[in-house]
């Protein structure tokens, strides 16, 4: 059954994370974005009616800390973020909801979306929580034990966090020290997955069903073992629209911070749709070859392919090949490192845009 959640009324680490794009990336992404529209009128052909079978998922960190500009947004920022929201046609459901309704084959209402916040600072319960609260939006926090363990003064304690729990927000996992978890031992990753569920197991009476990977990243012998953990989906840091098909341990989100916390920007990801993509190689994002071979097939009901444009971090856009559906993407050196993202674009209709990221990792 689809979900239809009409909540758009008013009433109703100190760790720096890695950023999208550089300033120049950002800009020139968009003036792409804005050129192409402008001038390609009825874009994107789909050969038959799409199903409704996507939503997109923002995340936060921190929420008026201005001495952390990469994790933070302003208290200026969040509130016009709730308020372009609320007087949209956008539907706020509960990330959970939105798993379960794709994984069961539903369907969910046009630009539905949920909004998640990595790591339980301080400032989520004292500042993020009573304006999401204010608009009725629901909320997934995912959280690192042992920061709230070590009573951290700028991280949030369990009675919080329980409080945040009784009153309807999902908890997710973010394991227990925040590690870079693709450079730990296959013993390493299983104990920081166990060992933080048994503390949630403790503290909120219940194991996590959602789990975001520290810093977004991972390796395919990580998300073996958070399979193994009996999470049902784990999100990345990469921009993109997931859909149904998805792999639902590769989920994507737009991450909002100062530097990239526009409504212009919001309204990108918010209208975004599924950049429809398959065989996607390399399968790992930690690299063997550098630079690597990228490449994916595009869903055939997604024309013309030649409309495809893709931006790196480091290099800006890309050169695509295009052999029937398949794109092939190469980057002109190799990754610098320790990590680099790729984000591919191709117009839908109504000035809309499809979107697929993919975040690379040098060890």
């Amino acid at each position: 059954m689809p979900i239809n959640y009409d909540i758009k009324q008013k009433n109703i680490k100190e760790t720096v994370i890695p950023m999208y794009f550089t300033r120049f990336i950002l800009a020139f992404l968009i003036f792409e974005l804005i050129s192409i529209g402008y001038h390609t009128p009825a874009i994107s052909q789909e050969r038959s009616v799409e199903k409704q079978d996507y939503a997109t998922i923002i995340m936060y960190h921190r929420f008026g800390e201005n001495r952390y500009p990469t994790t933070n947004v302003t208290i200026e920022q969040f509130e016009s973020h709730l308020e372009f929201i609320a007087e949209g046609d956008y539907t706020v459901a509960p990330l959970l909801d939105i798993i379960e309704t794709l994984q069961s084959g539903g369907t969910l209402a046009d630009k539905t979306l949920a909004i998640t916040i990595d790591d339980a600072y301080l400032s989520v319960y004292l500042e993020a929580w009573p304006r999401l609260k204010e608009y009725g939006f629901p909320f997934t926090i995912f959280i690192a034990t042992d920061p709230v363990d070590n009573g951290i003064k700028s991280y949030m304690n369990w009675d919080q966090i329980r409080e945040l729990q009784e009153n309807g927000v999902t908890i997710g996992s973010q394991t227990k020290s925040h590690p870079h978890m693709h450079r730990l031992s296959p013993i390493e990753v299983e104990q920081e997955i166990e060992l933080s569920n048994n503390r949630f197991l403790e503290e909120i009476g219940q194991y996590p069903q959602l789990f975001a990977y520290p810093f977004g990243e991972y390796s395919l012998n990580v998300i073996r073992a958070v399979k193994d953990a009996g999470f049902i989906a784990a999100f990345g840091q990469n921009s993109g629209v997931l859909f149904a098909s998805d792999d639902m341990f590769e989920l994507p989100r737009f991450a909002f911070n100062e530097n990239y916390g526009s409504i212009d920007r919001l309204k990108l990801a918010l209208d975004g749709k599924p950049l429809r993509v398959s065989d996607i190689t390399p399968q790992d994002m930690v690299l063997t070859d550098n630079p690597p071979s990228f490449g994916f097939t595009v869903d055939d009901m997604l024309t013309p392919i030649s409309q495809l444009r893709c931006f790196s971090s480091e290099y800006g856009q890309l050169s695509v090949q295009i052999l029937g559906p398949r794109a092939e993407i190469r980057l002109p050196g190799a990754v610098k490192g320790p990590r680099t993202r790729i984000n591919c674009t191709m117009p839908a209709e109504d000035g809309r845009w499809r979107w697929f990221g993919r975040q690379f990792l040098v060890n």
